[in-house]
């Protein structure tokens, strides 16, 4: 008889344990490389958001293990990282891909394994058309196209240069803006690409300069090209109004410009001025609470790219959460059911046929006045 409750209780014991194993969760950031204005803050975010959760209980008594490479911008590597975190670290869903390259470099490998996966990448190839386990938080960049198209017809700035990154985030956003602009009564007279590790675009910006009749500046890019572009044509004296994407609304951004950037527009998520929303904004709560949250724990300011990092994380928990497990199956089907998440990027509603669940309102346009984002009213 002793040996029965002997194995009844090596039962109910092993299954305890595998009710409390840890939830896994992977993650691939470009801590270093050219988007590591983007990859740093997502990585203090993510470890900040872990620690916070894990003090708190956890996810239904089961603690969360973050397991974290850096991919050093490199698509190829995050691939390999991700079959990694796959195959050797049996994680049970995937963040990451601080930009766009990185993010689309592992999506045949998402779709193969079957594994939810949550991309920081803001083109909106990562979601268009839909793949059945990707799913993503920023706005896109055709977003950012319409943002900014809207804003330069209500100054009367229709005939615009284009100044885009060559691949990844900047290659899509050129494609979008050109899809656009003729929807927006934008005219693009003059189009110069440069490659993401380029010290110098003087000569781009010199042949833009050179463009008969030339009203603004569109530049698209993320990482440090579009603050090399920005210090150039200060540098050639180019005196025209400048827009940037949001691939570069991080405090990296500032640093990297300094009074070069004064005066640019671009649109922004919520954080970016949190302080500045309106109190009946229902963004406001959460970003406030991020941001003290965050500079409380590193000393150094909150960025919309650490967002990005607190949505994705935040989608991936409460999901976890509704789904009572972390099947992969379920735990897919639970993120796209994600209905009314007010996170830093936007209220979010995913469906079967939309994995980002973000409306036109997602955006705010600000100006860089003197190192600090402004609100545009």
């Amino acid at each position: 008889m002793w040996w029965r409750i002997a194995l009844i209780a090596a039962v109910l014991a092993a299954g305890g344990a595998r009710a409390a194993e840890d939830i896994r969760i992977g993650a691939f950031l470009s801590a270093t490389g050219v988007m590591s204005p983007m990859g740093e803050p997502e990585r203090k975010a993510l470890d900040m958001l872990v620690e916070r959760l894990n003090a708190e209980g956890g996810v239904d008594g089961r603690q969360v293990r973050l397991v974290s490479y850096d991919d050093g911008s490199d698509p190829e590597r995050a691939a390999m990282l991700v079959k990694r975190l796959i195959d050797n670290d049996r994680v049970d869903i995937i963040l990451g891909g601080s930009g766009t390259p990185t993010s689309m470099a592992v999506l045949a490998t998402i779709e193969r394994a079957e594994i939810p996966y949550i991309s920081m990448g803001g083109g909106i190839g990562i979601v268009e058309p839909v793949r059945k386990w990707v799913f993503k938080v920023p706005q896109t960049d055709r977003m950012a196209a319409g943002t900014v198209f809207d804003d330069m017809r209500h100054r009367g700035l229709t005939r615009i240069a284009l100044l885009s990154e060559n691949v990844g985030f900047g290659k899509s956003g050129h494609d979008q803006c050109l899809l656009l602009a003729p929807q927006h009564g934008i005219e693009v007279i003059a189009d110069e690409t440069y490659a993401p590790k380029d010290a110098d675009v003087t000569p781009q910006l010199t042949r833009i300069r050179a463009a008969a009749g030339v009203q603004a500046l569109f530049i698209f890019g993320t990482g440090t090209g579009p603050a090399v572009a920005t210090r150039n044509l200060r540098q050639l004296g180019l005196a025209v109004p400048v827009y940037q994407s949001h691939g570069v609304a991080s405090n990296e951004f500032l640093r990297l410009t300094g009074a070069a950037a004064d005066g640019i527009r671009l649109p922004a998520g919520a954080l970016a001025v949190a302080d500045q929303l309106a109190a009946t904004d229902p963004q406001k709560p959460v970003v406030a609470a991020f941001k003290a949250a965050y500079e409380a724990r590193w000393h150094s300011e909150v960025d919309m790219l650490a967002g990005h990092a607190y949505d994705a994380f935040s989608i991936a928990v409460d999901a976890i959460r509704r789904a009572g497990s972390t099947d992969k199956a379920g735990l897919r089907d639970a993120i796209e059911r994600t209905r009314g998440y007010v996170g830093t990027a936007g209220i979010v509603t995913m469906s079967a046929s939309d994995h980002l669940g973000l409306g036109p309102d997602a955006f705010h346009l600000v100006e860089i006045r003197n190192r600090e984002w402004v609100l545009v009213n």
